[in-house]
């Protein structure tokens, strides 16, 4: 077999007419996009033409959306700003959020002395709605940052009934959806949502570039400070090759979702029926084989082999041709277990290996059939 590469939660291979675009826009819009002169004007006219092809997905203003370098660079302005721009003094967020935001928060708790208070979370790694309500009575001004899909272990949050939640108890609500963003419709005028992100690479567009969206009115003040680019909320010279990539990455995800989100999730399914058959006492991490409580692009399972032969399994994997990973590529070079399967699983699992395989477009049953036969090799 070809390399196989199931880690697409991580990072997705662009589309042809993605680097079709980038190339294009390298090569003949080069232009400094804040330039008075005709290259820096047409620069700016991709620029907003993008925004608004952009914002057209996500129904909103295409004032509201901010260009950033990704989503670790938008969770941190919307988080940093909340507090110190916009005087929040209490944070709600869960214990398996990715680390931008996560670390962020711990930062903003040492530096500025914001009280933090993690939601409780089931034995799946689902938050309990009645706990999040009781913290959201409050009296403090309150940010809640709960992400959309988990992106270890896929489990789908209601995103609208949290923006509810949050609105009637006249909270801010900030969602990391790198994970969704692409791969599911999101109609934000339906979900009363103060502040979202995304990034290009989740969804076959390039690395280095993403969105905040910023809801208009919220009074939010840069980080990165400069010139008066992005609404003077994110200063330096937009990429603008990269945000046109995007823009291509996202039409094309969205004008081709119904089909494309067939084929994964036939993919997915395809994927857990073969490995339940072969590896039977294999077991899924969080609600990662529950096609209604999480993400059809991604699953979680933990092997039953031993912890010596589990040291091994990712390097066999590789040699094999096999691209997976334990979870969260921001991460891998850690020898720490991963935070978010540490709240969910026993310490006898916490032993056995976990891996995440991803999927795309790009994947296929073969890739499928070969990928579970090296895993069933190595377990028996």
């Amino acid at each position: 077999m070809n390399p196989i590469y199931f880690d697409n939660a991580a990072t997705t291979p662009m589309r042809d007419e993605v680097v079709n675009a980038i190339i294009d826009v390298m090569k003949n819009s080069f232009g400094n996009p804040s330039s008075s002169h005709s290259f820096g004007r047409s620069s700016k006219t991709l620029i907003e033409k993008s925004r608004k092809t952009i914002a057209s997905y996500l129904n909103v203003s295409a004032s509201e959306i901010i260009f950033t370098s990704g989503g670790t660079e938008a969770d941190n302005l919307v988080l940093k700003s909340a507090v110190k721009d916009l005087k929040v003094k209490h944070i709600i967020t869960s214990k398996i959020e990715h680390h931008a935001v996560l670390h962020t928060v711990e930062e903003l708790q040492k530096d500025y002395h914001v009280s933090v208070s993690y939601v409780n979370l089931d034995s799946d790694g689902c938050i309990d709605f009645l706990h999040l309500e009781t913290l959201l009575k409050s009296e403090e001004k309150t940010l809640v940052s709960l992400m959309h899909i988990n992106n270890e272990i896929g489990n789908i949050l209601d995103l609208k009934r949290v923006a509810n939640l949050c609105k009637a108890n006249n909270t801010l609500f900030h969602s990391d959806a790198v994970q969704s963003v692409g791969h599911y419709k999101l109609d934000l005028q339906e979900i009363p949502i103060d502040f979202l992100v995304a990034a290009a690479h989740k969804f076959h567009g390039p690395k280095g570039v993403g969105f905040a969206f910023i809801r208009k009115n919220s009074a939010l003040k840069p980080l990165v400070i400069g010139g008066e680019q992005e609404r003077g909320l994110r200063a330096g010279t937009e990429s603008v090759h990269n945000i046109v990539g995007l823009e291509i990455a996202l039409k094309t995800a969205y004008d081709n979702l119904d089909k494309e989100k067939l084929y994964v999730k036939e993919l997915k399914e395809y994927f857990l029926n073969k490995i339940k058959k072969e590896i039977p006492l294999v077991a899924f991490n969080g609600y990662s084989s529950d096609f209604k409580k999480s993400t059809y692009t991604l699953v979680n399972v933990c092997l039953p082999i031993s912890q010596k032969k589990a040291a091994m399994l990712l390097f066999q994997l590789d040699l094999k041709g096999i691209a997976c990973s334990r979870g969260s590529a921001c991460q891998s070079g850690s020898s720490k277990k991963s935070h978010v399967l540490t709240e969910i699983l026993s310490n006898e699992d916490l032993e056995k290996p976990s891996i995440r395989f991803s999927f795309s477009i790009f994947n296929t049953k073969e890739e499928v059939d070969y990928v579970i036969g090296v895993l069933k090799e190595f377990v028996d």
